[in-house]
């Protein structure tokens, strides 16, 4: 949940509050409060296209001491954001964030539900204390011993041996794709991908001023691989992103589309193609991994998290694998000791408890499956997926919906897609209070499903 100023606690006025510029967004308690929790897109690793306004966040009590209004008996000067120089093609817009509310049952992050055994906490713990005794010292500027795990643990997966030049790992995914778009992006550079998607992949694109041009996918989220193609031939991207399982749909890419990116990439001179596959681990059995193409394409690029499968969003670890060239040319952007001692010990520790963390998988699985089978039993629509969680609809209002599912303490996600609402796999006893509300909501609302028969509709926003 979020930190918000106590409302009754007395507190000095902020010395911009009120001000008709500051807006959502803006920052400290007045913009938060406005905000409601909404962002530009989604939220964390993995969230979506599109953004609902959302309710105003939890009031947590804290104590209320903002900066001062005056410093040793000088009052502070009054700004806005209008009123600093912000680059341009920045203002208007809104931080990326999700209503983090305090409900019982909270299916809207895609966050693994399953938290670490007293034994792996222990672990943790005790690898964390370790890397305490030399935090004097700064980290492994490389993350050497990190990256060697993170190459044996995808060995499995791309069906031949990783080396540890090979890997690169970051705060989070996010953090990678910035680097790769530090790198390989730019002004005068474009960056391509199809929408609705990952909104990261956009909004890093803009942060790193990189122009970002966006195509449509298919009414049931899925790719052609030579419409696909035929969109790199056409913008000509310095980057292409490709999402697989895809989000906000779930749904994964054929090894024919990645292929066949890669071929037009190289036609146009070359660009990177980066699949960023953070909910890989879920996927059905039988859906390969880009990593098999690696040898093949010196320019393709795999990124991961292990925020999802490995339950370990609060550690912020991403990752990627790629030819060690692309591992260079991001040594030459990364910020020094970006990775700190404490990460990449829990990080390793997370990998040495892989089989431990990894069980839960199947576990999340099931309850994905479990909904997309009993939705269709409600009369909801449902796109089959290969991440934890499950977009359904098709609702003549899903923002009423989703009041709805929060009015009986179930968060899912609305992403602004017109009729549709995405939820994520929980636990059992969850995906009962889930299905229970949905049921509920839709039997003294009847008017809320509006099945047409049609596909789901596009949103690139």
């Amino acid at each position: 949940m979020n930190l918000l100023l106590d409302p009754d606690e007395p507190r000095p006025a902020w010395p911009d509050e009120g001000r008709a510029a500051r807006g959502p967004g803006a920052g400290g308690p007045a913009g938060d409060a406005a905000a409601g929790g909404a962002g530009a897109a989604g939220a964390g690793d993995g969230e979506a296209c599109g953004q609902a306004a959302a309710p105003a966040r939890q009031v947590v009590r804290v104590s209320a001491r903002p900066v001062d209004q005056t410093a040793g008996g000088r009052p502070w000067r009054p700004v806005s954001l209008d009123e600093l120089p912000l680059r341009d093609d920045l203002r208007g817009r809104s931080p990326y964030g999700a209503p983090q509310l305090d409900v019982p049952v909270r299916l809207n992050t895609n966050e693994n539900p399953y938290g670490p055994s007293p034994e792996l906490v222990d672990a943790l713990g005790k690898a964390a204390t370790l890397a305490a005794t030399e935090a004097n010292r700064y980290p492994d500027r490389e993350a050497e011993a990190l990256r060697a795990d993170l190459a044996y643990y995808l060995t499995p997966d791309a069906g031949f041996g990783l080396h540890t030049s090979q890997l690169w790992a970051a705060n989070g995914s996010n953090e990678v794709l910035q680097q790769l778009l530090q790198a390989f992006g730019g002004p005068g550079r474009r960056a391509l991908g199809f929408e609705p998607s990952y909104s990261m992949h956009r909004l890093i694109a803009l942060a790193t001023a990189t122009e970002w041009v966006a195509e449509l996918r298919a009414a049931d989220y899925t790719l052609d691989p030579v419409a696909a193609a035929d969109a790199v031939r056409r913008h000509t991207p310095s980057l292409v992103f490709l999402c697989s399982p895809n989000n906000p749909s779930g749904t994964s890419l054929p090894l024919e589309v990645i292929k066949a990116v890669c071929v037009a990439a190289e036609e146009i001179g070359g660009c990177m193609v980066v699949v960023d596959e953070a909910y890989a681990e879920f996927r059905r059995q039988g859906v390969p991994s880009a990593l098999t193409l690696l040898p093949e394409q010196p320019k393709l690029v795999v990124t991961r998290t292990m925020s999802k499968a490995f339950a370990l969003a609060g550690a912020r670890v991403g990752y990627l694998a790629a030819h060690p060239a692309v591992v260079d040319a991001l040594q030459l952007v990364r910020l020094p000791y970006h990775l700190s001692s404490f990460t990449q010990a829990v990080a390793r520790t997370a990998l040495a408890h892989a089989d431990e963390l990894l069980g839960t998988v199947e576990a999340v699985k099931a309850q994905r499956d479990r909904i997309v089978d009993e939705l269709p039993t409600l009369g909801v629509r449902v796109v089959p997926s290969d991440a934890n969680f499950v977009l359904f609809g098709e609702f003549s209002d899903q923002h009423a919906v989703w009041q709805g599912l929060l009015d009986r303490g179930v968060l899912v996600r609305d992403l602004s897609l017109p009729g549709w609402l995405r939820v994520t796999a929980g636990r059992p006893n969850e995906t009962d209070a889930f299905l229970d509300a949905l049921a509920e909501v839709l039997t003294q609302r009847p008017g809320l499903l509006a099945v047409s028969g049609g596909a789901p509709a596009h949103h690139g926003g």
